[in-house]
Parts: structure tokens; sequence; C-alpha cells
């Protein structure tokens, strides 16, 4: 029997992002709707955007995911069934659900509309599984603190269910994502969307001492005050162990994160599972802005999770231009950060010129004049390029 090769389902926070997913190797993607979906402040989509990404998808052989996987209240429940019912009419491959009572309303309305379990229903055990399996859910996505034993378990014991699983991005100091800091601290609700990720912050303390008390850093050990700034996950080394485990979806998190960082990682991890050396791919996961690394719970309790020293680094390259063209040799881009003639630009691309570098020359601007200086934010600007690039493509800068 012929095992198949994991999905790679990557985030689309807006149209132009699902692009850029699908572009970079992608084989599914995961958005939200205007509503109901626990990423509010990313771009989005309306019902037209939806029905065009999930066509634009299946024109391609690809899958669109939709979330609706907010903890719902009673005000929700009737826009919630014509959600599900336009969601099975343009044909979505499935919609992300956490709440039992939306997952009941879903499947009495859109019958025929495929259900996976979100990872913010925090299902942990076998039993859990089952019961989402028994109920009609055709994946469910595995709690972000089970390790690859305790997935490999479930999966031995119900089979036919799928399991998808993070493999890299941001993560929550919160049980599965279950916060109340957000509200508390801000009045935004994160469980219906509107995190302000208040764990990120820089805390300090206010010395009692006199009215007038002097702010502190709040450390134990010198090492910073992100006391609950969680770590980035990367599974990079591990990709094999997860399909082993029975992981077929391999997902990546950020609907929020830039349309670079989309391209920087999704480019990776689909040259990893297409074989790709791990050496050379697991730099290209520091090329763009990121927090320290984990494997989180993969492997068992661990107590390195946190975040301490910065709330992220910068990466090593910077994002300069989008490709919108090449011909003869010369390329045409749009300018998203300054750049100079004569500088070294690096090629981000699913083709094989992936990594060739050049040096910018005969730099012209939009009106084809020669300049030096390409300061014009989002202008378009066109120099020699030696190797081949196309509409999509990312030229980037190695950071001093």
């Amino acid at each position: 029997m012929t095992t198949m090769k994991p999905e790679l389902l990557a985030p689309a926070g807006n149209m132009k992002k699902l692009k850029t997913a699908f572009y970079y190797g992608a084989d599914a993607v995961y958005l939200g709707g205007k509503s109901f979906s626990l990423r509010t402040f990313a771009d989005n989509f309306t019902d037209a955007e939806l029905s065009a990404a999930v066509e634009y998808a299946h024109a391609r052989g690809k899958k669109v995911y939709v979330c609706a996987n907010i903890f719902a209240k009673n005000a929700d429940v009737s826009a919630l069934e014509s959600h599900f019912r336009f969601l099975e009419t343009i044909g979505a491959d499935a919609v992300l659900i956490s709440d039992l009572g939306v997952f009941r309303l879903c499947r009495r309305v859109a019958p025929r509309l495929p259900v996976h379990v979100s990872t913010q229903a925090n299902t942990l055990n076998r039993e859990a599984a089952a019961m989402w399996r028994d109920l009609g859910a055709e994946r469910v996505v595995v709690a972000r603190e089970l390790s690859v034993k305790e997935i490999a378990e479930i999966h031995a014991h119900i089979p036919d269910l799928e399991l998808e699983a993070f493999i890299h991005g941001a993560m929550c100091i919160s049980y599965s994502g279950r916060c109340y800091l957000s509200d508390y601290l801000d009045g935004r609700p994160s469980n219906r969307g509107a995190c302000v990720q208040a764990c990120r912050w820089d805390y300090r303390v206010q010395s009692r001492e006199g009215e007038r008390g002097a702010w502190y850093d709040l450390e134990s050990d010198g090492r910073g005050t992100y006391v609950m700034n969680s770590k980035d996950l990367n599974l990079s080394a591990h990709l094999n162990e997860l399909s082993e485990a029975g992981v077929v979806s391999f997902k990546i998190e950020g609907r929020m994160k830039s349309e670079y960082y989309l391209a920087t990682v999704v480019n990776a991890y689909r040259r990893l599972l297409d074989g790709g050396d791990l050496k050379t791919l697991a730099g290209e996961l520091e090329a763009s802005a990121h927090r320290d690394y984990t494997t989180a719970y993969a492997f068992g309790e661990n107590s390195d999770t946190v975040s301490r020293d910065n709330s992220q680094t910068r990466g090593t390259h910077e994002y300069i231009a989008n490709v919108i063209g090449w011909e003869k040799g010369r390329a045409t881009v749009e300018m998203r950060n300054r750049f100079y003639e004569g500088e070294v630009f690096e090629i981000l691309s699913p083709s094989d010129s992936f990594q060739k570098t050049f040096s910018v020359k005969d730099l012209r601007d939009a009106a084809n004049s020669p300049c030096k200086d390409a300061k014009l934010v989002q202008a378009i600007y066109s120099f020699d390029c030696p190797y081949p690039v196309r509409e999509g493509d990312i030229l980037r800068r190695k950071c001093s």
C-alpha cells in the first residue's frame, strides 16, 4: 500500500496571502469569513471572496477550510445557520468548529459540509477523538499539548479519523488557546476572535515603597520580563515522526503574519516534504521574523517554552520586493523596502532560482529612467537579473 504524503496546510489572512500560499506549495489553506473565526484582526473574507477563494483553489486541485471556531452565544446561532448553508453551497472543503453546539448545528443545517474539529476543542485523548468521529467529524486538529507518542496512540485506536497537527508558528501560553487575559486587560474576547495577545506584553511591577514608588522590571533570573511570551513552534526536523504517528495534515500558524513570512515558511516546508535538505531548509526558517524556537511538547514535558529574552527576532533576511515580471534578463518588481543599485539580492521562489544571488545593475524607475535609489514605496522598478524569475517570486536582502 502506498502511503500518501501529508497535506501541507497554510494560513490565509486574505486573498493575496491565499495565492501566495498556493504558489509556494501549500496543498490547502485555512481562512476565516468576516465573522465566527478566531482572527478578527486579519483581513478575512467576505462571502463573495470566500466563493472566489474556493473556486480559485479547486481550479488548481487545492482545498479551502473555513474557520468557524468561536465559542458561540445564542445571538450567533441564526447567522451561523446561514453561514454553514452558504459554505456548503460554494463547496468549501471543510469548516473548523470547536463548540459542540455549533458542531451539532452545522451537521443539521449543512449535512454535506465536512467538519474538522478545531484545536480550540483541546482534544487530548482517544475517547474525545472517538466521540468527535462518532458525531460525524472527518478530522480532528489535535491539541498542541500532545506528544507524538500520544498522537500515535489516538491514531492506533481510531485509524479512520484524520488527524491534523500544528508544526510551525506562534503558540499560546494558555491551554489550547483558552485564555481570558485579553478579556480582562483590554475588554476584547480572545475566544471570540479578538485577542490582543496580552501574553506578549512586557510586564513590570511597581514598588509599594512610598506614594511614588519606582518601576522595576519583573525578573527572577535576569533573562527578561516576557514572562508569558511563548516561543514559536518548529517541528521541521520531526515531520517523519509525525507522519508515522498518523498525522495527515501539517498545519502552519499565521493568518496575521506577513506575505513574506508565509512565502518563506511554506516554501521551506514544501521542500522538506519533497525531500529537500533539512540543514539548508532549517536555515530558511530563520530568514523571517520569529521568536525563539521550541519543539514544545512533541516529545513529552518541556519546561523551556517561554521566550524570556525578547519578543521577536528580526530574521536573517529582509523583504525587499515582489517580482511582477521577467523578460530577456531583466526583472520588474514592486518595491517593499528601500534598496540601492549595486546591492546583492537573493531569490525566494518555488522554482530552481531559489536562493540564487545577484547584484542589482542598471536600476531604472517606472519611466525607464536610470536611478540609484529605489525609495518610493510600492513603486515599480526594473534591473538586470541573470536568473529567471516570475510573478509571485520575492527578492530579499541578507541583514547585516
